[in-house]
This record gives structure tokens, sequence and C-alpha cells, in this order.
């Protein structure tokens, strides 16, 4: 019986709490063969991430183009649930010289049931 609850005791200390996703990790497996690994997109196919204005705004905003897609973008509303989402923009909010806080699932889980709506304004070229 003390063996018993002795590796039980070291499974509970060697197993992770729950693991936050790794925003780095689902963007370099979901986005960066568009978006490259650095963030700097494919001029004339796939936009830059890194400094762009669009990525550090509104949180609705970019909360609703990665679920609902844009342009040659896929949606992500079906693949990814907003834990994954919200790891994957706030890393790229983070990254590559953005400066932009972090955006919470709850943001993505608000969009995505239309509780928060968005107006998306016309791109900026």
């Amino acid at each position: 019986m003390k063996f018993g609850f002795a590796f039980l005791a070291v499974a509970t200390l060697a197993a992770p709490a729950f693991a936050a996703p790794d925003g780095k990790a689902l963007f370099a497996a979901n986005c960066a063969a568009c978006h490259q690994g650095a963030g700097q997109g494919i001029p004339g196919a796939f936009p830059a991430l890194a400094r762009n204005k669009f990525v550090v705004g509104d949180p609705k905003l970019v909360a609703a183009t990665v679920l609902n897609g844009r342009g040659g973008m896929p949606a992500f509303r079906d693949s990814l649930k907003d834990d994954q989402l919200a790891a994957t923009v706030s890393f790229v909010r983070m990254s590559w010289g953005n400066k932009a806080p972090a955006i919470p699932p709850a943001i993505f889980a608000a969009v995505r049931t239309g509780k928060m709506k968005t107006e998306r304004p016309m791109p900026v070229h």
C-alpha cells in the first residue's frame, strides 16, 4: 500500500499542471509557412506581421480576422481553440518589434459566439 501511495505522489509531482498552449510552436505549425518564421511575410502574397499596425491594433478586430480569415488567409475558427488562438496571436503581438499586450482567450470566445461585435475597417495599403 505504501508503494502505491508513493508512486501516486511521485507521478502527481512529475505530471505538469495544465500547460498553457505554446504560441511560438502554434505559430510555427499554423502560420509560418505563409507569414514566415520571423513574421516578415512574402511580399505580394502574404503580409508581414512584424511591425504591423493591424496586428498590434484593436484586439477584437485581430481576433475576428484570425477566427474568420481574410483574403487568402484561412479561418482558424474550426481548427484551433480559443486558448490556442490567444497564445498564437499574443506571441505575434509581442514578437519582431511588435509591442502590444496579449489577447486573452475570452476575447476570442466572445467574438466567436457573437457576444462581442466587430467592425472591420477598410484595409490600409
